[in-house]
């Protein structure tokens, strides 16, 4: 069927990685081939733009979105893609921009996958780079643009992207050809004659190809055989052997953990009978430690009494002293004021000795001094005399007495428990040792046999965990030989292409004539604006510069409604004709915001119009432009698109998905 080819670029999956989840966008269909139409529909600012730029950073683009529900979640992008035909993961980190591209063959989500080589991003002539790897599954690997006949740059699928991306700004802008960058405008035609194979020195840059492929061909091979001496030397055997025993040792372990399980079962049933035993034994248990506790409350107890013995011991032995000393010693008597040395009258102004604050600052403030005297004073300086008498410490000490004769007796009691304690403790730890030792012997002879078995089928699981293990890293061998066989062959595919482009463009057959193919977008721009009911079409064309004129004059004298469909047509014509010729266009697009600047305040025709612009591109799709891939982001979609809507985000946080990054609703 016309369009369809192996060469290009079609995009698969979009995986954002946070911390601990992922945001994943699907492009593909019920039959996990990539869908012909996607749309990315609901709300403004939920996500729509930010997963087509996400798409164009992976593929090469110099930064990422950094929004703020972006920057603390996104750590990293991965998009899945298919390069001619076979699955590919790009995946870059997100938060400074990164100058490298990991890349690696396989699926997301899929096991066993290889591990990612890393290609740089700049310069994008290097052999190894992002741009050269996705150039060379577009047949323009090695192309270099010129300027008046002298070599520039290489040509950088950055520069490609702008027949692949058409984003919001440049819809309704007037700069959709870069002419207020005058090299940008004129690479951009460059890339266009490039990608149609109009440009200048066709024949020399498809030799230049030609003899690139090949250099790298020569490199594979020489690969690929030490590789297949590896694997030779592994004794790894072939797929099919390989496969039948990964299956063989699934199989295995899988009986291995039934039997197990089963196993289990049936020891525990057999060893019910030992379950009042069991019972038995806990309560011994139960009853040891109970035993075991309160021996040591107990210790612990009188070693606390012990030590509060020693101080009432330590007070009564004070009192005593006190009470003795009162009785030996005779009270001094004051004859004279200690002030003004005045002689005092006989009798008065005496003090006992050792009363008053002598006495209490000896007991530490603890004992009452009891005055028996009166007070006198001096009958010169009027100083106070007190009257001495003797100290009183009877009731501290009758009291002390009576606290340690009540310790003693709390501590006689509990030394007489302790040897009870004691011997419980012990019977309880000997009957919880003969329980223990009838539980065994009663189930030693069941569960014997058991234990055998289990150590068998370790012994089998361990085997057949093993031999899982060889199967599939010689599984990766094989995996690893038949990619590089794949891309051998694809690289011949890309030499035998080259060499049928070189006879076709040699002197018996002259080249496209760029004029022609000029004049093929030029009709197709006009078919699609007609088709869109776009008014006075008549004169719309593409001037030489690839300039879009409509009604004679260019684009930027159309509205800013008009300039969004020109833009549209514009970028669909070229698309769409590098398309059907089997050009060298990755054979996808993406479409930022077409409704911008129509559909104001419910317009009729503009509605109709966008309706329009859905239905030719599913028509196309699914006529002439069978196996290429279109992606548009749009906040309303007409009811006609609802099949191609792959997601719509409400941006309301009770009607999920919210938006791209589901889980920021604030």
């Amino acid at each position: 069927m016309i369009g369809l080819r192996a060469h290009g670029i079609r995009l698969r999956r979009l995986r954002l990685h946070s911390g601990d989840r992922t945001y994943d966008v699907d492009f593909r269909a019920p039959d996990d081939a990539p869908r012909p139409l996607s749309v990315l529909a609901g709300a403004f600012s939920t996500g729509k733009t930010t997963i087509l730029e996400f798409v164009d950073y992976c593929l090469g683009a110099s930064d990422h979105p950094r929004h703020p529900e972006i920057m603390p979640k996104v750590r990293a992008a991965t998009l899945e893609v298919e390069l001619s035909g076979s699955p590919y993961l790009i995946e870059r980190t997100v938060g400074e921009p990164s100058m490298f591209a990991y890349v690696r063959a396989g699926r997301l989500d899929e096991p066993g996958a290889t591990p990612p080589a890393r290609r740089p991003l700049r310069p994008a002539s290097h052999p190894e780079s992002l741009s050269t790897m996705l150039l060379s599954h577009c047949k323009l690997e090695g192309v270099r643009l010129r300027d008046s006949g002298v070599d520039t740059d290489p040509l950088s699928f950055r520069d490609l992207m702008w027949l692949c991306f058409l984003p919001n700004e440049r819809l309704d802008g007037k700069d959709l050809l870069f002419r207020s960058v005058p090299m940008k405008h004129l690479k951009l035609r460059q890339v266009v004659d490039v990608v149609f194979d109009v440009h200048d020195d066709h024949s020399v840059e498809i030799g230049r190809r030609i003899r690139a492929v090949e250099a790298e061909l020569s490199a594979a091979r020489a690969a690929y055989r030490a590789a297949e001496q590896i694997v030779d030397e592994q004794h790894v055997g072939g797929r099919e052997d390989l496969e039948a025993l990964h299956r063989t040792a699934k199989d295995e372990l899988a009986a291995c953990a039934q039997a197990l399980a089963a196993l289990d079962a049936q020891a525990r049933a057999d060893t019910m009978f030992a379950e009042e035993l069991r019972e038995r034994h806990g309560a011994a248990a139960a009853e040891a430690r109970r035993t075991a506790a309160e021996l040591r409350d107990r210790e612990t107890q009188l070693q606390r009494m012990q030590t509060l013995h020693g101080t009432y011991a330590d007070d009564v032995a004070k009192w005593t002293m006190l009470t003795e000393a009162d009785h030996l010693f005779e009270p001094m008597r004051v004859s004279a004021c200690p002030s003004c040395l005045e002689p005092l009258s006989g009798g008065s102004g005496t003090a006992a000795a050792t009363g008053g604050s002598v006495t209490a600052a000896a007991t530490g403030g603890n004992v009452t001094a009891a005055a028996t005297g009166g007070e006198d004073r001096c009958p010169a300086c009027q100083l106070p005399i007190t009257d001495g008498g003797s100290v009183d410490v009877t009731a501290e000490l009758r009291s002390a007495k009576t606290r340690l004769a009540e310790l003693n007796r709390y501590t006689e009691e509990l030394q007489e428990q302790l040897p009870r304690l004691r011997d419980a403790a012990e019977r309880a730890q000997r009957d919880e040792a003969r329980a223990a030792a009838e539980v065994d012997e009663a189930t030693a002879h069941t569960i014997t046999p058991f234990l055998a078995q289990r150590d068998a089928l370790a012994r089998r699981r361990e085997e057949a965990a093993a031999t899982l293990q060889r199967a599939l890293s010689g599984l990766r061998l094989i995996q690893s030989l038949e990619r590089r066989a794949a891309g051998i062959l694809h690289q011949m595919d890309q030499v035998a292409a080259y060499r049928e482009e070189l006879a076709a463009a040699g002197p018996q057959a002259r080249r496209a004539d760029r004029t022609a193919v000029i004049r093929l977008v030029s009709e197709r721009y006009r078919e699609i604006l007609q088709e869109w009911h776009y008014p006075k079409v008549a004169d719309a064309y593409l001037a030489e510069d690839l300039t879009p004129y409509m009604r004679g004059e260019p684009y930027t004298a159309a509205s800013s409604g008009g300039r969004t469909l020109i833009a549209l047509a514009w970028q669909l014509a070229l698309f769409e004709i590098a398309w059907e010729s089997r050009s060298s266009h990755p054979g996808f697009l993406m479409l930022d915001s077409p409704q911008k600047n129509l559909g104001v305040a419910g317009d009729l025709a503009d509605t109709v119009t966008i309706e329009r612009i859905y239905q030719h591109l599913e028509q196309w799709l699914a006529g002439r432009g069978v196996g290429a891939q279109i992606i548009v982001a749009d906040n309303a979609p007409p009811p006609a698109a609802a099949d191609d809507v792959i997601v719509r985000f409400t941006r309301r946080p009770d009607q999920p998905p919210y938006g791209l990054i589901d889980d920021e609703t604030g």
